[in-house]
């Protein structure tokens, strides 16, 4: 009998140890078809000569050293980003929890009590009649317990391989939380220099156009021009000195969300960005790779195939219920009535169970349970497709909004000189009697349009670098997220 228990023991040992898997085996989605970006040749051929800038820390790039100093800022006091790297520590003590319920778990427990038995109780009335009786009795008990649930069908692993998946999601989102930060702070910083400069166009303008209203003013009260001159260049003035205010209130609310992004008290930066530079040009970019690249460096896409992960893993959890779960537990320890015997042979006191829980008779709520767990996942696959997609799509649109826009930029550069001079001669025809003053209205007005969609141009294409690297997961070196 010996070797047949201890066969039966060495058998349930194995079987409690080793499980089996329950679930569909997860399979990652397959890769895009397309080998490259359809505005891939555009974007490469703008500085054929020149080698890409370097992904991992695009904004240096940009030759701008407050630029950068600004996004490594966020970088380290953003408060969104900040959230999202706690969520990776709150999914990082699940993944310890799902890792420690498949080992076995233990617990000591004490007891030192006394109790004073009442003489009017039934139990005291009968004691009492006892030769010998105490109505005071101490306990004195230690014990050492341990409990394990097996992970016969593998519904354990399964969580543990969904808490891992959901952590690796999580650290993911948080890389796409940093770069996210830092392209809103490359964005929000170009949109501050743009608006410098449309404003420093507006100013401009406002003082050539009071130069126009004084000298047709002059010429009114002698006599040499009518007072329809003088309001059509009023008229022309209002406006021009009404952007003023527009733009400036555009570029106190650009400032207030950069040092927000940078986790400051609006008004921290003022200081630094209030001399105005350039618009930071933008610097050459390659295709990275193409689309398939794109999988491996998106955080967005690999958080959204982490999660698919975790869902695929989850429908094993649920199958798992199908099955019974058993259960070893037992306890060894001493209890006596005396502090001097408490190790004694005669106070020692032990107990092994062998549990069973299985819903044999919920078998419907299961099934509703598995249902759940596979629509779950059909929706996880459905967002990654979708995440996949989006991803191509913010890259092509990046690339399009870059190459146009630069494009565009060039081609009002071109026209800048023409309309300048065509003011110019506009001007001094008027002062010459040979041009009227609607004639000199139009010149500025079409002269002010052109620097100032100029601006706004080099504002885009900028925007659009900035997007673009965001677009191919340009700010981090994708190493394996977490394994």
């Amino acid at each position: 009998m010996r070797p047949l228990r201890r066969a039966a023991g060495a058998a349930l040992i194995v079987l409690f140890t080793s499980g089996c898997a329950v679930g569909p085996r997860y399979v990652s989605p397959a890769p895009p078809a397309a080998t490259s970006f359809i505005g891939e040749h555009a974007v490469e051929g703008r500085a054929p000569a020149s080698a890409p800038a370097d992904l991992v820390a695009w904004w240096n790039a940009f030759n701008d050293p407050l630029l950068s100093s600004l996004v490594e800022r966020a970088s380290a006091q953003n408060l969104d980003l900040q959230q999202a790297i706690a969520r990776v520590g709150q999914a990082r003590a699940a993944l310890t929890a799902a890792n420690a319920a498949l080992l076995p778990s233990g617990q000591v427990s004490g007891v030192v009590g006394t109790n004073y038995q009442s003489l009017e109780t039934p139990i005291g009335r009968i004691g009492s009649a006892f030769p010998g009786f105490q109505r005071r009795t101490d306990i004195y008990e230690l014990d050492l317990g341990a409990s394990w649930e097996g992970d016969l069908f593998g519904g354990r692993s399964a969580g543990r391989d969904a808490a891992r998946a959901d952590w690796q999601a999580s650290a993911a989102a948080a890389v796409a939380a940093r770069l996210t930060v830092a392209a809103q702070v490359a964005d929000t910083y170009v949109s501050i220099r743009a608006l410098q400069a449309r404003l420093a166009v507006a100013r401009d303008q406002l003082d050539t156009q009071q130069r126009l209203v004084d000298l047709v003013a002059l010429q009114y009260r002698k006599g040499v021009a009518a007072e329809l001159q003088l309001r059509q260049a009023e008229g022309a003035l209002a406006p021009v000195r009404a952007s003023v205010p527009a733009l400036q209130n555009e570029l106190d609310i650009a400032m207030n969300a950069l040092d927000v992004l940078i986790g400051v008290q609006p008004g921290t930066t003022r200081a630094e960005l209030a001399v105005a530079a350039p618009i930071p040009a933008p610097p050459p970019l390659s295709g990275a790779g193409g689309p398939a690249a794109l999988l491996r460096r998106r955080p967005d896409i690999i958080a959204a195939e982490r999660a698919l992960a975790a869902s695929n893993a989850r429908i094993g959890v649920a199958i798992s219920e199908y099955y019974p779960k058993f259960s070893l537990s037992g306890l060894l320890g001493t209890a006596t009535m005396g502090a001097g015997g408490l190790f004694s042979a005669g106070a020692t006191q032990a107990n092994g169970v062998l549990g069973l829980r299985w819903r044999l008779f919920d078998f419907g709520r299961v099934d509703a349970e598995i249902k759940a767990a596979r629509g779950r996942n059909a929706e996880a696959l459905a967002a990654y497709r979708l995440t996949v997609l989006r991803a191509s799509q913010d890259v092509e649109d990046a690339f399009s909004t870059l190459v146009q826009q630069e494009e565009r930029a060039r081609a009002l550069t071109d026209g800048e000189a023409s309309l300048v001079r065509a003011r110019d001669a506009s001007s001094a025809a008027y002062k010459g009697g040979v041009a009227s003053l609607i004639e000199v209205l139009d010149a500025d007005r079409r002269l002010l349009e052109n620097r100032d969609n100029m601006i706004q141009a080099r504002a885009a294409s900028a925007h659009g670098a900035v997007s673009s690297f965001r677009a191919l997961g340009g700010g981090w070196d994708p190493v394996p997220i977490a394994q």
